[in-house]
């Protein structure tokens, strides 16, 4: 494959991501990753999940039932901006490992958990379609193609994850983020909005260094 093509994946998932009229659709799938954050770590830490919900501006909730504080609720409200860089790194190191396949019908199987439990049809299409595309990808295209779009999904996660954390604080700045996940950890922990905000960021940015460091050698 010639260094171009080898390329294009993270230059495509760059444009969807800084490019304005692009990101306002491909950030769909950020916050998909973001609400899947939210409802694994509330079953993990046992707290009953009740749904998550996905909304054509590309915000999302998700519902659940329990204590209002402790550490459990903490980590749940955490999870959110994180989840997308996180699971952009997994894709890294299944990618280098040669894990091409693997990574594409993991994704299936944990879009097709998220879709479980959707609550608006919204939701529903934007997981349907999302899903549908990796599927597709998973079952139809040659090991090359599938090399590339596993690139390209790894990236965009990794860039992906950053740019939220930086919409959230400017929300925050001109009073219209009451109720984000960094405000909410705020009135939880007394710990201010902005010291959870600068969490948020070390993570997400460490985690596109580490990531790209990892993918820059990577012959595909």
């Amino acid at each position: 494959m010639s260094t171009l093509v080898k390329w294009a994946p993270a230059v495509a998932a760059l444009v969807l991501v800084a490019g304005p009229g692009l990101w306002r659709y491909s950030r769909h799938v950020i916050t998909i990753a973001h609400e899947a954050g939210h409802a694994l770590v509330a079953l993990l830490t046992g707290r009953k999940l009740e749904g998550i919900k996905l909304n054509p501006d590309t915000s999302g909730v998700t519902v659940s039932r329990g204590r209002p504080t402790g550490i459990a609720v903490v980590l749940m409200y955490f999870a959110g901006y994180v989840t997308p860089s996180l699971l952009g790194l997994g894709a890294a190191a299944l990618v280098v490992a040669e894990q091409v396949r693997p990574l594409l019908w993991a994704t299936v199987a944990l879009l097709a958990g998220v879709l479980v439990m959707i609550r608006n049809a919204f939701g529903v299409l934007s997981v349907v379609l999302t899903g549908g595309a990796v599927f597709a990808v998973s079952w139809y295209a040659t090991e090359e193609w599938q090399a590339a779009f596993a690139l390209f999904v790894t990236w965009f996660l990794l860039l992906g994850g950053v740019r939220p954390v930086g919409e959230l604080q400017r929300r925050r700045l001109r009073g219209r983020a009451p109720g984000s996940d960094a405000d909410q950890l705020a009135r939880i922990t007394r710990v201010p909005g902005l010291v959870w905000v600068l969490l948020f960021a070390v993570v997400v940015v460490g985690a596109l260094l580490l990531g790209g460091r990892m993918l820059l050698p990577v012959e595909v």
